[in-house]
């Protein structure tokens, strides 16, 4: 028998029940989960009212990695495949999947939020998009399939931003609050070939960055925003590299870093908006025109990015093992809470 845990109601412990999986239909598989990473949209959802698509109660988590057990018609080649599940999955048929435009898909399904999420045994899902998974590379590099998991938000968004935002060799790239996502998308920049500078309030998280991939780092509570615009423009300088066009990823989800990442703008720059808060924030719109300057938004990433993202970690480029930690599944209500209270330093992936 299947279990999952549901949220009942924002704050409520999550209760396990025993179910048996849907059916897979026409397109559909079903995944046996190998791990699901903890990310803090999650907590977001339980603590902080942030509310699903589907009504509750229903099961979180869309950091899922696994088995394909079952397959529904037209599905049946991915039977037995090692995969990992986009956090967000377009139709792939509407207008704006056919115009390239798949992460504004008015038809995506996320898990935990559109449909039953990986806090659980088994998930159905569309099999269009998934990612597979050659474990005998993962094995070589001492890797589960389970570490995976996190590559489903905590990499490809940042990933994709920094697709999106052309990111390349000799670019100056500033990573503002360098926690689950933030840890990666500095990663990704420096395999990218950009010289990164990490910006956090957190010394540990500094140092851990520091060692994979980071040129520069500063705390924030150091610096007010001047100082910390200062700083890195004699990094740029002394590195040889431009003082224009730097590309900021807002990382942090909070209000504060939001603010300080657009303080941190200049002639040409562009603001990667990658993390999420509720919080509002006031700023002068008119300074985009002034440096001629843009802000792209980040939602999610195309499922045809997921194989690039996880040729990094193949490959070396990206490390996830130094930045994850296992957890039963069955320790979830713990977890959350050590999540929310700042207590691991390691992103959660729960293993059933």
């Amino acid at each position: 028998m299947a279990r999952r845990w549901m949220m009942t109601a924002a704050g409520d412990p999550l209760r396990m029940e025993e179910f048996e999986p849907t059916p897979p239909a026409q397109g559909e598989v079903v995944v046996e989960v190998a791990g699901c990473g903890v990310c803090h949209t999650d907590l977001g959802y339980y603590y902080d009212g942030v509310r699903t698509n589907q009504p509750l109660p229903l099961t979180l988590g869309h950091e899922i990695s696994g088995t394909v057990t079952a397959t529904g018609p037209g599905a049946e080649d991915w039977l037995g495949k090692t995969v990992i599940v986009p956090a967000v999955m377009p139709c792939g048929t509407c207008d704006l999947c056919c115009r390239g435009k798949s992460t504004i898909c008015r038809n995506q399904k996320m898990p935990g939020n559109d449909i039953e999420g990986g806090f659980a045994s088994h998930i159905t899902v569309p099999a269009r998009g998934l990612c597979p998974v050659d474990t005998d590379r993962l094995s070589a590099i001492g890797l589960e399939l389970a570490d995976v998991s996190v590559i489903a938000d905590a990499l490809t968004t940042p990933y994709q931003a920094a697709v999106q935002a052309g990111i390349g060799e000799g670019d100056l790239v500033i990573v503002n609050g360098v926690g689950g996502v933030g840890g990666y998308a500095v990663q990704v920049a420096a395999a990218l070939g950009a010289k990164v500078v990490a910006i956090d309030v957190n010394d540990a998280k500094l140092a851990a960055v520091g060692a994979h991939g980071a040129a520069l780092t500063l705390n924030a509570r150091e610096h007010d925003g001047r100082a910390l615009k200062k700083a890195i423009g004699a990094f740029a300088k002394e590195q040889g590299l431009r003082q224009t066009e730097w590309i900021i990823m807002e990382c942090s989800g909070t209000a504060a870093g939001q603010t300080a990442a657009f303080g941190l703008m200049v002639h040409g720059a562009t603001l990667c908006v990658v993390g999420f808060t509720m919080d509002k924030v006031t700023v002068r719109l008119s300074n985009l025109m002034a440096f001629h300057a843009r802000m792209l938004g980040n939602w999610g990433c195309p499922p045809e990015l997921y194989p690039g993202a996880l040729e990094l970690v193949l490959s070396g480029k990206v490390r996830l093992d130094p930045f994850v930690e296992h957890r039963p599944l069955d320790t979830i209500n713990e977890v959350f809470r050590a999540v929310h209270d700042g207590e691991l330093k390691r992103r959660a992936i729960m293993i059933p």
